[in-house]
C-alpha cells in the first residue's frame, strides 16, 4: 500500500513501519515481527527499545546473558541486538551461539564499545569469522536511529 504524504510529514502509527521514499510513504507492517534487545546499560536498552518501537516493532528486553538465556528457551524472536560485553566479555558472543543454534534463521545484531575501547575491529568478512562470531551484523554503541532502522529492515528483508 503506498499512501502520498506532505514531504515535511513523517508519521509512527503504532504497529506500522512508515519509511519515506520521493515524496511517497510505504507503510510495512510490522506488527507480527518482535525484536529480543539485551543490554546490561539500562540506558543503551531503553534508547534501542524506543527506537524499535517507534519504527512499529515489538520487544522483548533483558538486562542479562542469564535472563536472555532463559527468554530464548521459550520464545522465538524475528532479530535479536545483543550487546557484546555483559556480565562477560563474550556474552554477546555467547548469546549468538545458542539464539543461532537454537533458531539459525533470526538475524543477529551485536552491538559493541569494545572497538573504541580495545581498538579492534570485528568483521565478518570472511567464512572463518562468520564460522564462530554467530552475529549478522556488528554495529558500534551509539547507534543512529537511520542507521539501526536501515540495518534492521535489510536483515528483515522489509
Amino acid at each position: 500500500m503506498v499512501v502520498q504524504v506532505l514531504p515535511s510529514l513523517l508519521l509512527y502509527q503504532s504497529k506500522k513501519n512508515i519509511v519515506k521514499q520521493k515524496g511517497k510513504t510505504n507503510i510495512m507492517d510490522t506488527q507480527n515481527k518482535t525484536i529480543l534487545i539485551v543490554d546490561d546499560d539500562q540506558d543503551c536498552l531503553n534508547l534501542v527499545k524506543f527506537h524499535c518501537e517507534r519504527f512499529g516493532f515489538n520487544t522483548i528486553t533483558a538486562e542479562s546473558q542469564k535472563e536472555c538465556e532463559e527468554i530464548i528457551e521459550t520464545q522465538k524472536p524475528d532479530l535479536a541486538i545483543f550487546d557484546l560485553m555483559m556480565e562477560n566479555d563474550d556474552s554477546g558472543f555467547i548469546l549468538s551461539y545458542k539464539l543461532k543454534k537454537k533458531y539459525p534463521d533470526v538475524p543477529v545484531i551485536l552491538a559493541t564499545a569494545a572497538s573504541s575501547v580495545s581498538g579492534y575491529i570485528f568483521e565478518l568478512e570472511n567464512e572463518t569469522d562468520k564460522s564462530w562470531m554467530k552475529a549478522d551484523v556488528f554495529m558500534e554503541k551509539n547507534i543512529r536511529p537511520d542507521q539501526l532502522h536501515r540495518e534492521i529492515n535489510k536483515l528483515l528483508k522489509l
